[in-house]
């Protein structure tokens, strides 16, 4: 039997996780190591957004413009997967996430995460799931749509889902371009969403039995999160979002915390003045930011033991910077940074750990590629720890 915790615990809790991240958050100087190479295993992909298992030989690869492909052996198939809902691949929306359920082998629930039509020519957020079997998904059914973030905006979707070790569906969602919005816990957007697996909302939510809340929120005041991983020692999730011109970030959100978008970053305007105060009380800091901007987008701990000098790292692609981004942290603190496949010079969209434990990477271009990340070869050695940064 799961405890949860009462509405009051809740709030005790989310007190507690602001008054811990008070301190400024951290930003790095990071080292850089060009000898790390990737091998290609697929290209000719159109700007491919998700990576997503259904067992080792079979994967499958979300393009934003709304087709499913597979990945067979190594081998990446002509035909897309049938059944795909519509989406609304304008400016930053289309086809996003794919997941399994982690009881795909007995239920075969395939689910994504899209840009759905709304309105008059918008887009929203939206989650569903299908029954997949041989490049065919049946009887697709959204679970959630985000109706209050509908807009023509076409910005700011998040898009990134995740099931927790109890079976919980986390979602994010931007602040739809419209920042205010990630203030406002009446509306889902500019926050990360927890769910049951049918779209229902858990009962012990932050904002349970709050009249007029979104109750599907779990934290708000996020801008855009395109990055979502599971801790893998608390078990929580993690993501990392991106700022405006610098203050990207990475958080590890707690129930019913504030984020602070808009009120409190360390990211600037694109034409230059600050947008908000870098603190207040009430709202938490980011374990790290980045400035200027990476664009961080995918995310994924490295615990192979393919990589045993990057293990407990952070990976990150960077769309802006073009590179891949580790981090290493001691509990919540970073320590070191490491940039590594700059000299790719290539968008790095998602970061996922396969089935055989290597790294695999996707490339944001209309030539998008499948990289596998080739082990270091070296290591940095800080006192009695190996890691995987050099000085």
């Amino acid at each position: 039997m799961r405890l949860t915790p009462a509405p009051l615990l809740t709030t005790l809790l989310a007190s507690l996780a602001v008054t811990a991240c008070a301190d400024t958050a951290a930003t790095l100087e990071a080292q850089r190591d060009d000898s790390v190479t990737a091998t290609e295993i697929s290209n000719g992909l159109h700007h491919p957004w998700s990576l997503g298992f259904v067992s080792e030989s079979e994967w499958l690869i979300t393009e934003r413009r709304g087709t499913l492909r597979r990945v067979l052996s190594g081998t990446l198939q002509d035909a897309p997967v049938e059944g795909v809902p519509e989406v609304v691949a304008v400016g930053q929306g289309g086809l996003f996430d794919v997941l399994p359920h982690p009881d795909f082998s007995d239920n075969q629930r395939l689910y994504l995460s899209y840009a759905k039509p709304c309105g008059d020519g918008g887009g929203t957020t939206a989650v569903g799931y299908g029954i997949y079997e041989a490049g065919t998904l049946k009887e697709f059914q959204d679970i959630y749509v985000a109706e209050k973030s509908c807009t023509n905006t076409a910005k700011h979707f998040g898009g990134r889902i995740l099931f927790d070790n109890d079976g919980y569906l986390f979602l994010t969602i931007g602040d739809r371009g419209e920042r205010e919005r990630a203030q406002d816990t009446h509306d889902p957007a500019g926050s990360l969403l927890r769910l049951h697996d049918d779209g229902r909302i858990p009962a012990d939510n932050p904002l349970a039995g709050q009249d007029g809340k979104a109750t599907e929120i779990w934290s708000w005041g996020h801008r855009n999160p395109q990055g979502l991983a599971l801790h893998p020692g608390t078990g929580k999730p993690w993501l990392n979002e991106h700022g405006p011109r610098g203050g990207d970030e990475i958080n590890a959100p707690e129930p019913g915390v504030n984020y602070g978008w808009p009120v409190i970053t360390y990211g600037r305007e694109y034409y230059g003045p600050s947008i908000g105060k870098t603190e207040q009380t009430g709202m938490a800091q980011p374990l790290l930011h980045w400035t200027p901007s990476i664009a961080p987008a995918g995310m994924a701990f490295i615990i192979s033991d393919r990589y045993p000098h990057w293990q407990g790292n952070v990976a990150s692609g960077a769309l802006k910077l073009t590179h891949l981004n580790l981090v290493e942290f001691d509990g919540n603190q970073p320590r070191r940074e490491m940039r590594v496949l700059e000299g790719r010079n290539e968008r790095i969209r998602d970061v996922r750990a396969g089935p055989d434990g290597y790294l695999y990477l996707l490339t944001d271009s209309d030539n998008g590629k499948l990289l596998r990340v080739d082990p270091a070869k070296q290591a940095l050695t800080l006192g009695h720890k190996t890691h995987g940064f050099r000085d």
